[in-house]
């Protein structure tokens, strides 16, 4: 029997390295041509064999492997290639580990010499490539055979986390269970929790091991006074307000976690650190401190987007992310789209706007909302040219659940089926928002659920009408790694009121079509039509939309799917003209969310409509 040496339970996390260039600039990564000038460079040759391992762990072996994944680059003289090579040595022993295999043997020859045998200045030829050879035996698969769990985990379940007898004994999940423990321990209000003791002892005999993991919770301590450094133009008073870590409260690690997130997502910090008190105040409670680093209070930006059936589009911002010392942030943005459709610039849409947001407004929990914003919209189905101005507020009731509640007065004129004709409404818009998303660009399970209601008043022909509309999206993951998600959506909206359609605004009614509704129609093509064939609007709809998105590589995906919708004249949507278009995308994976490509087809196109659409952009379609 022999003790697993405590080395091989760190966990190894390898990536492959990538460079990303915008015109010419590297914007994360490092170029091929900076990593290699390097002094006396060699170059080496790597063969890894492994050829009784299955493919899932001969994948991960070579995943793990920086002899291989780095053998473009030279090294530095002959004994950085033994420096790598004895360095990979660990990897890979720890990669076997973390599949179960402790019995594992890598060995590893340079210009056909152990790495072992090798004197302390090696000098290999270089005519050519230095040959490496890494020749892996896994060894059998260890099972668990005991596990005892001691202190303050002694009342837990070993199946709970993985560790029941006879589940395979991987590192990983041994390292996980400790690291469980110790989070459920804080969780119930114990900031001191640790992991006292992890034994973990294999025995080759039998390809078992027995574990032995014991905690300390420590006393039950509530959060104390909590500090703030590193500020400069952002006050501390409302950092601290802000983090929702007040005096008082119940510690716990998901707590510390949110106000981290919560304070990195106004935008006005490059970092934020919170460090917990070494020891407990005379009053019992842990003190804390808030530490950050304020970035560039302004920034600006552009933005792009194109698809066959919507045209280009450009945009546009500048911003001021700390007006008044409280996060207060200003935006002034424009946008043109529609380029490439018409020659006619008239015929454009165009976008000016002027927000403003307070975040903690009245509330740590409330966001302050206000903005006017100019646009003309020139679709198919109508003109319009209109002002908006509104004045909101939002709450997040939970971490997943926010509600908000404007008013917005609108002017607005537009030429369409019904002739020129000015509107000027009033209306108090209300939604509900449910997030249960695992990732908000990429999202890989969970769900999102939103629910809006939008009474109004059009002053000019007295009419009074309401909007209501609700929507859900699903994720649901399959296979090794969540290489296939399936995704659904189902929107519908109802209009109730205003008497007849051309009493409501244009850009109040409902249409559908585009690269955020049905795929392969141009934008709000799908609407009822009245006898000359020009497209009026409805009062309520359905959409649905299906995607398969399967992973082919760590960057690269394909997305099959189907959208369907229709548009109805009447308050219950009809389903006599249902609009279908199925295609394929292409998405490549980056830091800041996929990149989107799509290509649609109607399945049941209109006399003289679209015939296919391509749509390129940023994020998952829903």
């Amino acid at each position: 029997m022999v003790v697993a040496a405590a080395a091989a339970f760190s966990p190894v996390l390898i990536g492959d390295a990538y460079a990303f260039k915008l015109f010419g600039i590297t914007i994360f990564g490092k170029d091929e041509d900076e990593a290699q000038q390097v002094p006396d460079p060699v170059r080496y040759n790597v063969d890894l064999k492994a050829e009784t391992a299955d493919p899932d762990l001969k994948e991960a072996l070579q995943n793990s492997s920086r002899l291989l994944s780095d053998q473009k680059l030279p090294v530095s003289g002959d004994l950085g290639v033994v420096v790598k090579a004895r360095d990979d040595r660990e990897r890979l022993i720890a990669a076997l580990y973390e599949k179960a295999r402790y019995g594992g043997v890598v060995t590893i020859t340079i210009d056909g010499k152990n790495i072992d045998d090798l004197p302390p200045n090696p000098t290999f030829d270089r005519s050519g490539p230095v040959p490496v050879t890494v020749d892996i035996t896994p060894g059998p698969i260890f099972k668990v055979r005991e596990v005892q769990f001691g202190g303050d985990a002694a009342n837990h379940n070993p199946a709970d986390y993985d560790l029941a007898p006879g589940a395979q004994a991987g590192s990983l999940a041994i390292i996980k269970a400790g690291d469980k423990i110790v989070e459920q321990l804080k969780s119930e209000g114990r900031p001191f929790a640790k992991l006292t003791e992890r034994k973990v002892v294999a025995d080759h005999r039998s390809d078992t091991v027995d574990i032995v993991l014991a905690a300390e919770g420590g006393p039950v301590a509530p959060i104390g006074d909590v500090g703030v450094t590193g500020e400069k133009t952002v006050k501390p008073g409302f950092i601290q307000r802000y983090s929702r870590l007040d005096k008082g409260e119940a510690y716990s690690p998901e707590a510390l976690k949110k106000a981290g997130e919560r304070l990195r997502a106004l935008g006005v910090f490059s970092s934020v650190t919170i460090h917990e008190g070494d020891a407990l105040a005379p009053d019992g409670t842990l003190p804390m401190t808030i530490e950050v680093s304020e970035g560039k209070q302004r920034y600006f930006g552009v933005g792009a987007q194109y698809s066959t059936t919507d045209g280009f589009g450009v945009q546009g911002y500048w911003g001021h992310r700390n007006l008044f010392g409280e996060a207060e942030t200003l935006r002034i943005e424009g946008s043109v789209s529609r380029l490439g459709e018409t020659t006619d610039v008239g015929s454009l849409d165009y976008s000016a706007g002027i927000l403003f947001t307070k975040p903690g407004a009245f509330f740590p929990a409330a966001t302050l909302k206000a903005g006017i914003v100019a646009k003309t919209e020139n679709p198919d189905a109508y003109n319009a040219t209109l002002v908006t101005a509104s004045l909101g507020l939002s709450y997040e009731l939970t971490d997943r659940d926010t509600v908000s509640a404007s008013g917005e007065v609108s002017w607005e004129r537009d030429d369409d089926a019904f002739g020129t004709n000015d509107y000027l409404t009033f209306t108090l818009p209300l939604q509900y928002d449910r997030d249960a998303r695992d990732d908000k660009f990429n999202p890989t399970e969970g769900y999102r659920a939103t629910f809006s209601a939008k009474p109004g008043y059009e002053i000019f022909n007295a009419t009074p009408y309401a909007a209501f509309q609700g929507s859900i999206s699903g994720y649901l993951p399959f296979g090794a790694e969540d290489g296939v998600v399936l995704a659904g959506k189902v929107a519908a909206g109802v209009l109730i009121g205003g008497g007849g359609i051309e009493n409501i605004p244009a850009t109040q009614r409902f249409f559908a079509g585009g690269g955020g509704s049905v795929r392969g129609y141009s934008f709000q093509e799908i609407s009822p039509y009245n006898d000359n064939g020009d497209p009026t609007g409805g009062r309520s709809y359905i959409t649905g939309s299906l995607e398969a998105r399967i992973k082919i590589t760590d960057t690269i995906g394909i997305v099959p799917f189907i959208d369907v919708g229709t548009v109805s004249d009447s308050t219950f949507p009809g389903f006599s003209d249902i609009r279908a278009g199925a295609g394929a995308g292409i998405r490549y994976a980056t830091p800041f969310g996929p990149l989107r490509l799509d290509f649609a087809m109607p399945l049941n196109k209109y006399e003289g409509g679209t015939d296919y659409g391509i749509y390129a952009g940023i994020g998952q379609s829903f």
